[in-house]
């Protein structure tokens, strides 16, 4: 569900060594990991993948804590993101869930009301290690990643179309399936399932079936 209006006042936080982290961020618009995916077996493919986390430089080894927020870089355009306390005018998200980090686009699943995902990485010489990933939300009302609302990575609750392209359930036409779950298995679907959605191998991907019911 949305939540539309302003977000409440918040605590003063101190992003203590934060202050430094230099991040890169991708807000997710699609179906996150639900590529290539085939509705029936008559059906063709359809592309409805958005682009993995983007590497990001810690050269202070600086950590994410839930709660932390941050916002654009404004040294570091378009794609840098820095750490702001919540109550400073450039923070835009709060960390909801730090996992840890992962060199595999699929594997990283944040929860549902994900706006946004930061991967952080530990900068050695020329290169950088992932170290954590940041499942990132919006301060204001704008919460596309919230269940139902579109946008963001696929999660329990989203609406998508016969191609498991993700839309908002509040313009979902008639043929199209909420996601009742993501499993491994068409057999692990819930009862009410009557579109088990299998997609293409994707190495890391924590589900293999879009598990789809009437929306």
């Amino acid at each position: 569900m949305t939540h539309p209006g302003s977000t409440p006042s918040r605590p003063r936080r101190g992003a203590g060594c934060l202050r430094s982290l230099l991040v890169l961020a991708v807000i997710l618009g699609l179906g996150y990991g639900a590529s290539k995916v085939f509705g029936d077996k008559d059906s063709s493919a359809s592309d409805s993948s958005s682009s993995a986390p983007s590497s990001a430089s810690d050269g202070k080894g600086g950590s994410w804590k839930v709660g932390d927020c941050g916002g654009p870089d404004p040294e570091n355009k378009p794609d840098g993101y820095r750490a702001f306390d919540c109550d400073d005018s450039g923070a835009t998200f709060e960390a909801l869930e730090i996992r840890s980090a992962s060199i595999l686009p699929n594997a990283i699943q944040c929860p549902a009301g994900t706006d946004l995902i930061i991967q952080v990485s530990r900068v050695f010489g020329s290169g950088g290690i992932p170290t954590n990933t940041v499942c990132g939300r919006n301060l204001t009302g704008d919460h596309p990643g919230d269940a139902g609302a579109g946008g963001g990575q696929l999660v329990k609750g989203d609406c998508i179309t016969p191609t498991a392209k993700e839309i908002a359930c509040a313009s979902a036409g008639s043929d199209a399936f909420k996601v009742l779950d993501l499993v491994e298995e068409k057999e692990e679907c819930p009862a009410a399932t009557t579109e088990p959605m299998q997609l293409m191998m994707a190495v890391g991907r924590p589900y293999n079936v879009i598990c789809g019911g009437k929306a």
